[in-house]
C-alpha cells in the first residue's frame, strides 16, 4: 500500500491558510508470466485457407478462376483441366510463330528494295565506266576502268541470279500470308477456350493446322523453301485434309441444324460458280509466271553480255563492245527494275494465295453438303453467314446470286463472279 501526502494553499483576502490531506490508493500487484512464441501455422493449413478464399471469390464473382491446388487434387470435378492447359501450350506456339512471320517477312522485304536498288547501281555504274572508256581513254585508266566495269557486271550477273532464284518480293508475301493464317488460327483457338468444353479432338485438329501451315510456308531458305518457278500452277494449301470435326451443337437437339433443301441447293450452286472464279485465276498465275520467268532469264543475261562487252573493250577496234556494255547494262537496269520493284513474284504468290481460298471454300462446302447427318454439319446459318462474308457479299445477296446461278442452265452463262473481294 502507498500513501501519497498532497499539498494545497488557500489564499483569501483575510488570511493564508494551509491544509494538508492524506489520500490512501491501492495499486494492484503484477505478477510477471512467461510470454511464449507464437507459432507459425502450418503451410497446408494456409494453403487451403488460401485456396477457399480465392475459390469463395471466384465463384462470387466470375465463376471461372480456378484454384492450382483444386486442380491438382480435384481432378474429377474438372475432366477437361488437361486439353485446356493444351490448348493454351498451343496458342502460345501460334503466337511465337505469328511473330517469326512477320519479323522474317519483314526482314525479306528489305531484302528486295536494298538488292533491287544495290544491283542498280552497280549495273549504272559499270556501264558508265565503259562509257567513259569509250571517250578516249588510254593507257593505265583504260585498263583500270575496264577492268572495274567487267568487276562489276559480274557482280551484278551473280547478284541477279541468287535474287531470281529466291525471289525476295515472294519470301515476304509468303511470310505475310503466313502471319494472317497464324493471326487466324490464334483468334480460332481463343474462341474455342471461350466457349468451353474442349475434348481431345479439338486438340488434334489445331495441332494439324498449326503443322499444315508450318508446311505450306516454311520459314527457311534452303532444304524446303518453296519452288518459285513451278511447272505447273498449284494452289496454296495450308489447312490438313478434313475429317468429320463438327460435332452437334446442342445434346439433344432437333431439327437439321440450320439446313434446309434451299440451304444446300444454293452451296451447290455456289461452289459450281467457285470453279469460275478459280479458272480465272489459273489463267492470271500462269501469265504472270511466265512473265516472271522470262525477266529472271533476261536480267543476268543482259548484264552478263554487258560484262563480255566491257571486258573487249581496247581490244576489238569496233563499235559493238561499248553498245554491249552501255546498252546492255541500262537494258538490265530496267528489267531488274521491273521484275523485283514491280514485285512480279508476290503478284504471282498473290494469286496463288487467291487459288487455295477458293479451294478451301470449295472442299468446305463439299464437306458439310456430302454429309448425310445434318447434326455432324456446320450449322446452316452461320455456315451461311460465313460463305457470304467471305465472298464479300450479304446473306440476301448470296441467296440471290444461288437463285440466278440456278435458274441459268449454265453457270458459266452469268458474267458475275462468286467472289467480290478478289
Amino acid at each position: 500500500m502507498a500513501t501519497i501526502l498532497i499539498s494545497t494553499t488557500h489564499s483569501s483576502f483575510s488570511c493564508c491558510s494551509t491544509r494538508k490531506f492524506a489520500a490512501t490508493i491501492n495499486v494492484p500487484k503484477i505478477q510477471a508470466t512467461k510470454i511464449q512464441k507464437p507459432t507459425p501455422p502450418n503451410r497446408s493449413l494456409v494453403a487451403k485457407l488460401d485456396y477457399q478464399n480465392n475459390y469463395t471469390s471466384a465463384t462470387t464473382t466470375t465463376n471461372v478462376k480456378e484454384d492450382p491446388y483444386y486442380t491438382c487434387s480435384i481432378k474429377s470435378s474438372a475432366p477437361n483441366s488437361m486439353e485446356i492447359v493444351k490448348l493454351h501450350l498451343i496458342m502460345e506456339i501460334v503466337s511465337d510463330r505469328l511473330e517469326m512471320h512477320k519479323n522474317i517477312g519483314i526482314q525479306r522485304d528489305n531484302w528486295n528494295h536494298l538488292l533491287m536498288t544495290s544491283v542498280n547501281m552497280i549495273t549504272l555504274s559499270a556501264a558508265t565506266l565503259v562509257g567513259i572508256v569509250a571517250n578516249g581513254s588510254s593507257g593505265a585508266p583504260l585498263v583500270a576502268m575496264k577492268v572495274s566495269s567487267t568487276i562489276l557486271y559480274i557482280a551484278a550477273t551473280g547478284f541477279l541470279l541468287v535474287m531470281n532464284k529466291i525471289q525476295p518480293s515472294q519470301l515476304a508475301e509468303e511470310q505475310r500470308n503466313a502471319a494472317r493464317l497464324f493471326k487466324q488460327l490464334h483468334g480460332e483457338l481463343r474462341t474455342r477456350l471461350y466457349l468451353g468444353n474442349p475434348s481431345e479432338n479439338d486438340v488434334n485438329e489445331a495441332m494439324e493446322k498449326v503443322l499444315a501451315l508450318d508446311k505450306a510456308y516454311p520459314l527457311p531458305l534452303l532444304g524446303s523453301m518453296l519452288e518459285k518457278f513451278p511447272q505447273t500452277v498449284e494452289p496454296a494449301v495450308w489447312w490438313p485434309l478434313m475429317k468429320q470435326r463438327y460435332r452437334r451443337t446442342e445434346e439433344g437437339s432437333k431439327g437439321n441444324n440450320g439446313w434446309d433443301s434451299r440451304l444446300e441447293n444454293g452451296m451447290k450452286e455456289i461452289m459450281k460458280v467457285l470453279k469460275k472464279d478459280m479458272g480465272e485465276y489459273f489463267r492470271l498465275s500462269r501469265i504472270v509466271l511466265n512473265l516472271n520467268k522470262i525477266l529472271a532469264v533476261s536480267g543476268p543475261v543482259l548484264t552478263g553480255l554487258a560484262a563480255f562487252g566491257s571486258a573487249c573493250l581496247g581490244s576489238v577496234n569496233a563499235p559493238w563492245p561499248v553498245m554491249l556494255g552501255v546498252i546492255g547494262g541500262a537494258l538490265a537496269t530496267v528489267v531488274n527494275t521491273l521484275e523485283h520493284g514491280g514485285q512480279v513474284g508476290m503478284v504471282f504468290e498473290l494469286y496463288r494465295a487467291a487459288l487455295g481460298f477458293f479451294k478451301l471454300m470449295e472442299e468446305s462446302i463439299e464437306h458439310n453438303v456430302i454429309e448425310q447427318d445434318p447434326d455432324k454439319r456446320e450449322n446452316g446459318e452461320l455456315f451461311e453467314i460465313k460463305v457470304a462474308l467471305q465472298l464479300g457479299r450479304s446473306v440476301s445477296e448470296l441467296r440471290q446470286f444461288a437463285a440466278v446461278v440456278s435458274s441459268s442452265d449454265d453457270e458459266n452463262a452469268s458474267e458475275e463472279f462468286a467472289s467480290k473481294l478478289f
